[in-house]
């Protein structure tokens, strides 16, 4: 790194156990870019000075993590069509001065979950746990890729019913409706999907236990946890010790982040060289 480096990163918190900075800068190298990824925590309250700071500071561009997904909306010049209609941003691109939120969490978890498992989406029912930015994006991509009918849970009932309306009205084909939280809905709603996403935190903390009980979990499910680290959570050991077919958070970080590093750099990523930098293999000499 030097006075011409140019910088991206990320804004969340915690972003202490981001993985984007190995993966990103690994891109970087294999492409001669004299370019950096820095993590930058940032608390809820500090958001505002922070996108200043980073705009000020000549920063290229920077992802976007929870808590921020939608609050950094509000602070950004403009927002891609798609982002807008997700109503949350992971990516700003920072040209001329001007802040540009785009979303490609959609995108890539769509590209991760097809990429690891062939199924006919137009036919699989889903059900989503949670209904903040991330699962904006998820239900989204699966809207548009033909899922018929989606039933979104959360422990706030209003941010889900708000989720389910957003995506009737921009994929009117799509039968999305709010579930209560609790084990009774979620048994019936296992019976229900084939596809099963956990877009909450929980799992993502040591002692966490499983956001739902696995009760119904059978080999005909898929259960996609967008958490990568830990890899297995407790929700995906207990469905893969079901035999369910299961999918953490690693191939959508994957692909959302080369999504990403297009839009910043203007160049296909190293794709490959990414996918070693996340599974922890060494550079080819």
């Amino acid at each position: 790194m030097d006075g011409a480096t140019t910088l991206v990163g990320i804004i969340g918190q915690p972003v202490v156990h981001s993985r984007s900075p190995q993966m990103h800068n690994a891109a970087f190298r294999a492409l001669g870019l004299n370019w950096a990824y820095v993590p930058f925590p940032v608390e809820p309250a500090e958001l505002g000075d922070a996108v200043a700071g980073l705009k000020a500071l000549g920063v290229r561009g920077f992802n976007v993590t929870i808590p921020h997904k939608q609050a950094v909306m509000p602070l950004l010049d403009d927002i891609s069509p798609a982002a807008v209609a997700i109503g949350a941003v992971n990516t700003v691109v920072i040209d001329g001065g001007r802040l540009v939120g785009h979303n490609t969490d959609g995108e890539g978890f769509l590209r991760s979950l097809t990429e690891a498992h062939r199924f006919r989406l137009e036919r699989s029912r889903a059900l989503i746990l949670g209904a903040g930015g991330a699962s904006r994006a998820v239900c989204d991509a699966l809207a548009r890729a033909g899922v018929p009918a989606l039933r979104i849970s959360n422990r706030s009932a209003g941010k889900a019913e708000e989720l389910a309306a957003t995506i009737r009205a921009h994929h009117p084909g799509c039968d999305a409706k709010a579930l209560d939280w609790n084990p009774l809905d979620h048994r019936a709603a296992i019976n229900w999907a084939e596809l099963i996403v956990n877009t909450t935190s929980v799992g993502l903390h040591v002692g966490d236990g499983s956001p739902l009980d696995t009760n119904g979990i059978s080999p005909g499910h898929i259960v996609a946890d967008l958490i990568y680290n830990p890899p297995q959570t407790p929700l995906l050991q207990k469905c893969a010790a079901l035999r369910a077919r299961t999918l953490n958070g690693l191939g959508m970080l994957l692909h959302q982040g080369a999504a990403a590093f297009a839009l910043w750099t203007g160049k296909d990523a190293p794709v490959d060289v990414m996918r070693r930098a996340l599974d922890g293999e060494p550079r080819p000499s």
